[in-house]
């Protein structure tokens, strides 16, 4: 099953480590610092221009991690996982 994480971009659901809120986990200093190192190594992809309000980290068959914003919220996302597994 695939993701559409907004703006034409879709992701392979089998990826997904987590789905998070922007706001509410940026809070935390170890957040911030892993979103930090992984903007360092280019792991972060903006997927629009919109201010993004979510995040979803990713694991791929390599071993390598990408996370994407979104401006589509945490919960709309989760939804669609579910929606995706019924």
């Amino acid at each position: 099953m695939y993701l559409h994480l907004g703006n034409k971009t879709v992701i392979n659901s089998n990826e997904i480590i987590g789905i998070f809120d922007l706001d509410t986990t940026t809070v935390s200093k170890r957040t911030r610092d892993f979103l930090n190192k992984n903007e360092k190594m280019n792991n972060i992809v903006n997927v629009s221009h919109e201010i993004p309000i979510s995040f979803v980290v990713c694991n791929n068959k390599e071993n390598e991690t990408k996370i994407y914003f979104s401006p589509v919220s945490s919960i709309t996302l989760n939804k669609r996982t579910e929606e995706n597994y019924k």
